[in-house]
């Protein structure tokens, strides 16, 4: 199989200032700015011994006194400021670099084979057009995010799984949602199933064989109720990082997304949709400190190299999130995350209850392990639920694990070997 030489890609092109990422910028600064003050107004308890107030903080502030307790209080304040006023540079002086930065050029464009609305199909086959159309390889469709753009699977020539499926000898089709227009304003998760049935028809009348669905995070939601729909038009279903017990965690999470209704409910009344920033606001909140870690060691790294290249190409679809359609926003939110309706068997698409238990065609389920959007416990389920699944834990996070630097490795080339041992489903 053929694997992309680093050494080949272009030279970054110069391009205008990005938008004011990390979006939403006003929040990362507001939660910079409230660690370093309670980093201050903790000083005054550590001082008088009573930082302690809360059980699991005992230990640490223990041995933080302990280490402190030949050091002047206001030499080591004086040290606090200076420390907060070196990452408060630091980020800043990243955002600058990352926002002035050339931009590496994108991965050639794929052919358009069918479109409807805002959608688009697009066709990573090596050659591409008609002449490899029923040639050997199992056709793949792959189903990506609503609340992301489809090129985090084609993010660079060399962290690319599309392309990495065509050369390994797969028919890989990509569904490429883009931002909702006019028609998808009004759309369900049934309306975009239902665009997603065309789509697998295209490949079938492209292909002549039911092609294997991959489904990727909500795209895995997606892709799953497409099979369940007509199983019988599918040649194998395979599940990345996808959510199915929304409560998994525990009720915690539920509780907040509850207590944070009225709010979603009233910001989708007023626009129609829930904003990419409400909804990146939201993944902000899930590690709170990682942006500002990530820029502020963005700033030290050289443009020219490869990691400032790759950074820059995913923290700009990071930033390029797409708003999502009110009525499936408030199916994501209420059913999914606070009924947790999918995991419960009252999740329907097309009329039925979704039940992965009565699909008995070949399935795999990638769980990574260092996924903090779709914890573990959320996606493993459905490897014990599916009854022919095959379950594959990686030691990656939720994005890393299609485009990171161990991509190839993890996840890419034990994706296209299964995908290679289905059996052909022809079609007539």
């Amino acid at each position: 199989m053929s694997k992309t030489d680093p050494q080949t890609e272009k030279a970054p092109v110069a391009k205008a200032p990005a938008p004011l990422a990390p979006r939403p910028l006003a929040l990362h600064l507001a939660l910079q700015n409230l660690t370093f003050a309670s980093s201050l107004l903790a000083l005054k308890p550590l001082r008088e011994g009573s930082l302690a107030w809360n059980p699991a903080l005992q230990a640490p502030a223990g041995k933080l006194a302990a280490a402190l307790a030949n050091v002047n209080p206001a030499d080591f304040e004086a040290a606090v400021q200076a420390e907060i006023a070196v990452r408060v540079r630091a980020f800043a002086g990243g955002v600058d670099k990352f926002r002035r930065a050339p931009r590496p050029p994108a991965p050639p464009a794929p052919p358009v084979i069918w479109s409807e609305g805002t959608t688009r199909l697009l066709d990573y086959r090596l050659g591409t057009g008609k002449s490899v159309g029923k040639a050997a390889g199992v056709p793949v469709l792959v189903v990506p995010s609503l609340i992301n753009r489809a090129h985090i699977l084609d993010l660079t020539p060399s962290r690319s799984l599309m392309r990495h499926l065509a050369a390994a000898g797969a028919r890989p089709f990509l569904v490429d949602w883009d931002a909702p227009g006019s028609v998808e304003a009004a759309f369900s998760i049934d309306d975009y199933v239902d665009r997603l049935e065309r789509a697998r028809d295209c490949v079938i009348a492209e292909c002549g064989s039911a092609p294997a669905v991959v489904g990727y995070c909500m795209g895995g939601l997606l892709a799953l109720a497409l099979v369940h729909r007509q199983p019988d038009r599918v040649g194998g279903l395979a599940l990345l990082a996808t959510p199915w017990d929304f409560h998994a965690q525990g009720a915690a999470s539920a509780a907040a997304v509850r207590a944070a209704w009225p709010c979603f409910e009233g910001v989708i009344e007023l626009y129609g949709h829930l904003p990419v920033d409400v909804l990146q606001a939201m993944f902000a909140s899930l590690d709170p400190g990682a942006t500002a870690a990530k820029y502020r060691r963005f700033g030290g790294l050289d443009l020219a190299g490869r990691a400032a290249r790759e950074f820059i190409a995913l923290e700009d679809w990071l930033n390029d999130g797409v708003p999502l359609p009110g009525p499936a926003a408030r199916e994501c939110l209420w059913d999914w995350y606070i009924l947790n309706a999918t995991a419960e068997g009252r999740w329907r698409s097309g009329g039925r209850i979704v039940d992965p238990a009565t699909l008995m065609l070949p399935a795999l389920v990638v769980v990574p392990e260092l996924d903090y959007i779709v914890p573990p416990e959320s996606a493993r389920p459905l490897g014990k639920i599916l009854p022919a699944a095959e379950i594959i834990t990686l030691p990656a996070g939720h994005i890393g694990m299609v485009s990171g630097s161990k991509a190839e490795t993890l996840l890419h080339d034990p994706l296209a070997a299964w995908i290679s041992e289905l059996p052909e489903c022809r079609m007539c």
